[in-house]
């Protein structure tokens, strides 16, 4: 029987091929179905790309195509919120002027917040503790 060399690992001059990177970027696996990879696959033959590359235009093209996300410049308001602000604002109109402001207050909450006796049926309002 004839030895069979086997290569050092652990040797530096060791003939086995070194694993080269083929880019920087990371690799990130997609799971898709086969249906969306057999379009990508024909979008990739029609534009001379490998899958991979096909995958990144692709994601480009739509990112550019999608509306920008970006934060409000103020907190979002409410559509409840911004109702009630204009109807404050209507109220207070439609006050007397001759009004004190605590009457005033009382009339506007009155009239935006409903009778108390409603107030149980509003889901828009917390909750009051018994």
């Amino acid at each position: 029987m004839g030895k069979i060399e086997v290569s050092d690992f652990s040797s530096k001059d060791s003939t086995c091929p070194v694993r080269r990177r083929t880019g920087v970027d990371p690799i990130s696996a997609v799971k898709m179905p086969e249906r969306l990879t057999e379009a990508v696959d024909a979008w990739a033959e029609a534009h001379r790309l490998t899958r991979s590359d096909a995958i990144c235009k692709l994601i480009e093209l739509g990112l550019k195509l999608a509306l920008p996300v970006s934060a409000p410049a103020h907190p979002v308001v409410s559509d409840a919120t911004k109702i009630e602000e204009i109807a404050v604002h209507e109220i207070e109109l439609l006050l007397d002027p001759a009004l004190p402001p605590d009457e005033r207050e009382r009339r506007i909450r009155r009239l935006t917040g409903g009778p108390p006796e409603f107030s149980h049926e509003r889901f828009d309002l917390p909750k009051q503790r018994p």
